[in-house]
């Protein structure tokens, strides 16, 4: 393979890997969403350790990044907590699509941030993926899950606020493992009083699926990453839509879940939004190439 398919290869293996973390996230029964996402990142946070003493990859001690630390794992642990709470109370395919919407806010987060530009090709993908969310949100009076559609919807702001934040650190400097790290740690202190006070026995199952979670949640981080080592963005990102359809299909094997039709239909709109945008991407490179 050459290493663009390489990278598409590992983008859909980590699409794979995060669509089994909800699986396994679900599957880990009534416990609470906070609880889970401690033990999710607790895994995540022992993988990342490992890498750093293999790499010696600490802090770089670049003045002001770790505002820009802490504030990329207040985003992110709000998306995941979000994420988490979704994935509990809607289709698996639902609350993937809705924290799908993450790449959107990071337009208009890096609009207001880091100051970028906004194309109107730009815009009219970000208006069109938020049409699609409301044919999954469905914002009814009588819908018993608009709830958790809306904070579904909040965990992919969360997220896009997070991955800005990744870029800037980036543009910094900072090392990506020590990113992770740093994020899944924070997230396990924040989670960590509510744990002790409030926590919830678990069986030997629910343990399991846990560090499951866990486990795929860390191969799903390192396959991105291995996927962007090999290609560029605008070639291989909109494959990360095919955990949708890994979502789609473990929710109906595993669940027996089958998305409504206005579903269906906010999928292909958000989709055909992402495919928008990267058709858009690689035709501006092609240009200033």
């Amino acid at each position: 393979m050459n290493k663009k398919h390489k990278g598409i290869f590992f983008i859909i293996i980590s699409a794979f890997c995060f669509a089994l973390m909800n699986v396994f996230v679900r599957g880990a029964g009534d416990l609470p969403f906070i609880q889970k996402s401690f033990f999710r990142n607790f895994v995540a946070a022992i993988f990342a350790t490992v890498i750093l003493i293999k790499d010696r990859m600490w802090f770089s001690g670049i003045k002001g990044n770790m505002k820009y630390l802490i504030l990329r794992s207040v985003f992110g642990a709000i998306g995941m907590l979000c994420n988490f709470y979704a994935i509990d109370r809607l289709l698996l395919a639902d609350a993937s699509m809705l924290n799908k919407m993450s790449p959107f806010f990071a337009i208009i987060f890096s609009y207001f941030i880091l100051k970028e530009k906004v194309k109107p090709v730009q815009a009219a993908a970000v208006g069109a993926a938020f049409i699609g969310s409301l044919f999954i949100i469905k914002p009814t009076f009588v819908n018993m899950d608009l709830f958790p559609s809306i904070i579904g919807l909040m965990g992919g702001l969360g997220a896009g606020a997070a991955y800005t934040m990744v870029r800037l650190l980036g543009e910094k400097g900072e090392k990506g493992p020590f990113i992770v790290f740093f994020f899944s740690a924070f997230t396990c202190v924040i989670t960590l009083p509510y744990l002790i006070l409030q926590y919830h026995p678990m069986s030997a199952w629910q343990l399991a699926s846990l560090l499951l979670a866990g486990t795929a949640a860390a191969g799903g981080q390192f396959s991105i990453t291995a996927a962007y080592f090999y290609a560029p963005a605008r070639e291989i990102s909109v494959y990360d839509y095919s955990q949708i359809v890994f979502s789609a299909v473990m929710g109906w094997m595993f669940f027996g879940q089958l998305p409504d039709k206005y579903s269906c239909v906010g999928y292909v709109v958000i989709v055909g939004a992402a495919v928008l945008m990267f058709l858009y991407n690689n035709r501006k490179e092609k240009v200033a190439g």
